[in-house]
């Protein structure tokens, strides 16, 4: 089997820095609100270039407790991606706020900056661009949208640690950056996690009390919050793979390369664009291509991990539909149908690649 992502093996890999880190956490009784967590956070900010970095129990909680903070809600709209996993919509939904869906870019697959403009109304509050599979989305068009028309910029940061564009570090580029440490991702943890990044101090503050009850100090609640803390344990790990983040990194943007080199004269698909502006991640690594379905069944049959990220257009989730009902955006609609994600980690072996790409070869010069 070719995993899509082979956990196993990083984490055996940091197997002792990891246990020792854990055992300490275990032996000092402080879980929450420790030591490890305020190391980790002062060193994702350090290595974001972020003035604050705020951590809170997923990625999704980043989303909705930055649209919190900025006072987003009921009557107010959000400009955002319907291409995406759902937890960028819901975060907007559970703050009462309006998701309004606009039609992605054919290639780089983010938020299409021409559409954004077009959408802004009366009642748009924010923009809230996501960083997909790890390609930046085009910051300097969007950041320029924002201050033209006062709106705030959410940056869902979930599958874009460690990406760059001539803007900047992404998570650093709008008013919060919000980040997942599900499992996968390129910086992930044992479990969940998340991050909040702003140059903000007020904002910070706010974040803070959001994250813990909206309390500043003990029995005192200012707000209504929520219960997202990210525990000890989990920064153990993250501090651990923060460390090598950008071995990582490269590893992906390596083997991204290969594939699209090794594809190249493959006519019946398109390989995924890195934009000249951006230093891509890829968090995944997403091809278009016909008969995406029977590709799909294919490479399954041979144990080649492989994902659809994502077959559904957010406003055609069953959650959303009816709010939606007339609503059709033709890349999304196009891209949706096409799209298909191929293995890619850091732990990715030259046999393993060769494998992935012979069996795409076979299964697509069988379909003629």
């Amino acid at each position: 089997m070719i995993a899509m992502v082979d956990l196993k093996t990083q984490n055996a890999a940091l197997d002792k820095e990891i246990t020792s880190g854990i055992h300490s956490v275990l032996a000092s009784g402080q879980f929450l609100f420790g030591p490890q967590v305020a190391a980790f956070e002062e060193e994702a900010a350090d290595y974001l270039g972020s003035r604050h970095a705020i951590s809170c129990a997923s990625g999704t909680d980043a989303l909705m407790l930055s649209l919190r903070a900025l006072d987003i809600g009921p009557g107010d709209e959000v400009i955002t991606t319907p291409f995406s996993f759902f937890a960028t919509v819901e975060a907007i939904l559970l703050t009462g706020a309006t998701p309004v869906f606009v039609d992605i870019h054919p290639r780089s697959f983010n938020l299409n900056p021409a559409l954004v403009e077009q959408a802004i109304t009366e009642a748009t509050k924010a923009i809230l661009p996501v960083h997909l599979f790890g390609q930046p989305a085009d910051m300097e068009l969007l950041r320029s949208i924002a201050i033209h028309h006062e709106l705030y910029l959410v940056e869902d940061c979930a599958q874009s640690f460690g990406a760059s564009c001539t803007a900047g570090v992404t998570g650093t580029l709008g008013n919060t950056g919000c980040f997942s440490f599900f499992p996968s991702k390129n910086l992930g943890a044992c479990g969940d996690g998340g991050l909040i990044t702003t140059q903000d101090d007020q904002l910070a503050a706010r974040l803070r009390s959001l994250c813990n009850h909206g309390s500043h100090k003990r029995h005192c609640h200012e707000m209504t919050g929520y219960n997202s803390r990210l525990d000890e344990f989990q920064a153990v790990v993250l501090r651990a793979k923060l460390r090598r983040i950008d071995r990582y990194n490269e590893a992906r943007r390596h083997w991204a390369r290969y594939y699209t080199q090794s594809l190249a004269d493959m006519s019946s698909l398109i390989t995924p664009r890195q934009d000249q502006y951006s230093c891509h991640v890829f968090n995944q690594y997403t091809l278009l291509l016909s008969q995406r379905d029977y590709v799909y069944e294919a490479l399954q049959e041979q144990q080649i991990g492989c994902a659809i990220h994502y077959p559904i257009p957010l406003y055609r989730q069953p959650a959303l539909e009816p709010l939606f009902p007339d609503l059709c955006l033709p890349v999304v609609e196009e891209v949706s149908a096409h799209c298909l994600s191929l293995p890619m980690h850091p732990e990715l072996t030259q046999q393993q690649a060769d494998e992935v790409i012979l069996t795409l070869r076979q299964t697509l010069a069988q379909i003629g």
